[in-house]
């Protein structure tokens, strides 16, 4: 079953925003916005979460810091022990000021990697994922806000227009 939405296109990001209020207000759904650029306070006008992905980070970073240091203890400790510059390697905490770099390089690269590769299994980026843009100019210059058709299409239609909106469609989105 295939239901309706409504794009709205808009030429200035100051109309969107306000377009975006007035939407909220009037207690309708927003599926999803397309801009071209990133537009300031967007996220909160349209009242999503905030991002949970700086917890995801220090996650990973702990994560990348205890697997580097228990490498660090077994191979310069345990498997094979050296003496560099005149430092026994009797136990990890002795030699831990010469492992501080490599432990830093750890917590960043798990950091790093793993919440690149978080972001596109969260925003569903797949290698080879065919495009979801519904209209090309808004890779350019235009902004379109999707909504749910719930109720009067005339109706919902006439509001977006008197948003601000220079082009009102509705499809049928599969």
């Amino acid at each position: 079953m295939s239901n309706k939405v409504i794009h709205a296109i808009y030429n200035d990001d100051d109309v969107l925003m306000d377009a975006v209020k007035q939407t909220r207000a009037a207690h309708h759904h927003i599926e999803e916005i397309y801009t071209p650029f990133p537009v300031h306070g967007l996220d909160k006008a349209m009242g999503l979460a905030p991002t949970r992905i700086a917890i995801a980070a220090f996650l990973y970073g702990i994560t990348g810091l205890s697997i580097y240091t228990a490498l660090m203890n077994f191979i310069m400790i345990n498997d094979w022990p050296q003496d560099i510059g005149g430092k026994p390697s009797f136990s990890y905490i002795d030699n831990m000021p010469a492992f501080v770099p490599i432990m830093f390089e750890g917590t960043v690269f798990f950091a790093a990697h793993l919440m690149v590769i978080t972001f596109y299994m969260r925003s569903k980026l797949w290698p080879f994922k065919k495009a979801e843009n519904p209209d090309v100019r808004t890779t350019d210059d235009h902004f379109l806000m999707e909504v749910g058709v719930h109720g009067n299409e005339e109706e919902l239609v006439s509001f977006f227009t008197s948003t601000g909106a220079v082009e009102v469609k509705v499809i049928e989105k599969h």
